[in-house]
């Protein structure tokens, strides 16, 4: 679904729980490598959890796709789901699947019109990485680096 149609799915209004942060996210699969939101779905429901934790998908021809409703709290950073809303790009690993930033042009121009298309819906949201909060590689570079600009609103 293209970050367009977000107004038209996600209302402020139907969201009542109060969003503060955004938290991108990789798929942890080698670099080119397409994964849809059916298969992200998919590894969740096998983990024990209810559906996708993701509430948007960018995927490798920088498209915008809908995971979990917005609405509904994100199950992506283990004590941080709450106030958050989570973005997930395809990739983040090279072919030996050793962390890598993989983001192309289309998915890093996603991510800045998604999150523009976020912070105009529920205002100001800050942006951060999963590394930021847990012990791990993902979204495979720092947030705060790569976004200089747009992690602070």
């Amino acid at each position: 679904m293209p970050s367009t149609a977000i107004n038209q799915r996600h209302t402020a209004a139907k969201v009542v729980r109060k969003l503060t942060r955004i938290i991108l996210h990789c798929t942890a699969t080698p670099e080119g490598r397409h994964v849809d939101v059916a298969t992200i779905n998919a590894w969740h429901v096998k983990r024990g959890w209810s559906g996708i934790g993701y509430h948007f998908v960018i995927y490798l021809d920088g498209s915008v796709h809908v995971g979990r409703d917005v609405s509904k709290v994100g199950a992506h950073v283990a004590g941080h789901n709450a106030d958050t809303i989570g973005i997930v790009y395809v990739g983040g690993c090279d072919a030996a699947m050793k962390a890598k930033d993989t983001m192309n042009d289309a998915q890093e121009t996603a991510v800045v019109n998604l999150v523009k298309a976020l912070r105009d819906q529920f205002g100001a949201l800050t942006l951060h990485g999963h590394n930021e909060y847990a012990a791990k590689a993902c979204p495979s570079f720092k947030v705060k680096e790569k976004f200089k600009w747009l992690v602070g609103y």
